[in-house]
């Protein structure tokens, strides 16, 4: 049943690319989309398909995948529900230090600032789980450090921006996270570290699973707890980081897939990485879709419809979980 639910997911996937490709302030008729794929001969939509449309769409795949795993792994290393890479502050971590080595380093091209996307992530998941209580944390704590890390480095990214114009003009889209500027040279820089971080992710599964009945029994059933929290945070940060660096912060996306994901599969997470890595590209490029279609012939950017989208529904996830305690 669960593996005929991810090849159906896999098939909605296939339909949103396609309506992401066909999908614009020009739009494009499904035959001309073929065309463009597939013979390509150089008319004005083929190079729009070729050049826009298809560097867009992969590139929210990749992204899509990269932050679905990513929530789902580290809702699974601190068993918080809440635990998301923008909820917690992870995000605005490798932004602030995008914005950073941009306007005071002169760093313009994407393989010399994901590094510092890299650390930024890593440092403030480390910060935000050390205020959040460390061991002791809740998940109200943990989103409050979060939600208090988050507050403070955008105010930081706004600051910076409002002194530095250029700044300002090369990253007023990608600090509310956007794919209207994606090209291949992108997807070509960030696919190998989101590809180091899938896998990461998809090894750590079993343990994962031993360390959600706590860890007392995960050893008494094999597990390596330090291993595995050591490979899931360097997942989430290759991951975070990479998705950061190529179109901006883009939050919720890895907190309401893998929560709707535990309601289809149950806790296994050998099943929620999977269908994570399907669904949250879905949800990614259909919000993209969308934020294109209800501002013609302008564009909604996708980390505002994402933001606007996910706020009811982390709402409704603390609402049902009845997390009063700090």
């Amino acid at each position: 049943m669960r593996a005929a639910g991810l090849l159906a997911a896999v098939g909605v996937l296939l339909l949103i690319c396609v309506a992401s490709i066909m999908i614009g302030a020009k739009p494009v008729p499904l035959g001309d989309v073929w065309h463009g794929l597939f013979h390509n001969s150089g008319t004005g939509n083929d190079v729009l398909i070729q050049e826009l449309r298809v560097p867009r769409t992969v590139l929210g795949v990749i992204v899509g995948v990269a932050l679905g795993l990513s929530g789902a792994v580290m809702q699974a290393l601190t068993r918080n529900p809440l635990a998301e890479p923008g909820l917690l502050g992870v995000n605005a971590g490798a932004a602030a230090a995008v914005v950073s080595a941009i306007s005071f380093l002169g760093v313009t091209s994407l393989s010399g600032y994901v590094w510092f996307a890299f650390l930024g992530a890593a440092v403030v998941s480390v910060v935000v789980y050390v205020l959040g209580g460390s061991r002791s944390a809740t998940p109200v704590r943990l989103a409050l450090a979060g939600t208090a890390a988050t507050a403070a480095l955008y105010g930081y990214v706004n600051a910076v921006q409002l002194l530095d114009s250029a700044a300002l003009d090369r990253l007023r889209f990608w600090t509310v996270g956007s794919l209207a500027n994606a090209d291949m040279a992108t997807v070509r820089s960030v696919t190998p570290f989101i590809v180091v971080g899938v896998v990461l992710a998809l090894l750590i599964a079993r343990p994962l699973n031993a360390m959600e009945m706590g860890d007392d029994t995960a050893r008494a059933l094999g597990a390596h707890l330090n291993r595995t929290r050591a490979m899931g945070m360097v997942s989430v940060t290759l991951l975070c980081g990479a998705a950061t660096a190529a179109c901006g912060p883009i939050v919720f996306i890895g907190l309401m897939v893998p929560y709707l994901v535990r309601a289809l599969t149950g806790p296994d997470m050998r099943w929620i990485l999977p269908y994570a890595a399907v669904l949250s590209p879905v949800l990614l490029l259909g919000s993209d879709v969308l934020g294109r279609v209800v501002a013609r012939p302008s564009e909604l950017q996708v980390g505002i419809v994402t933001a606007l989208v996910g706020g009811p529904v982390f709402i409704h996830l603390v609402r049902r979980k009845r997390m009063a305690q700090l």
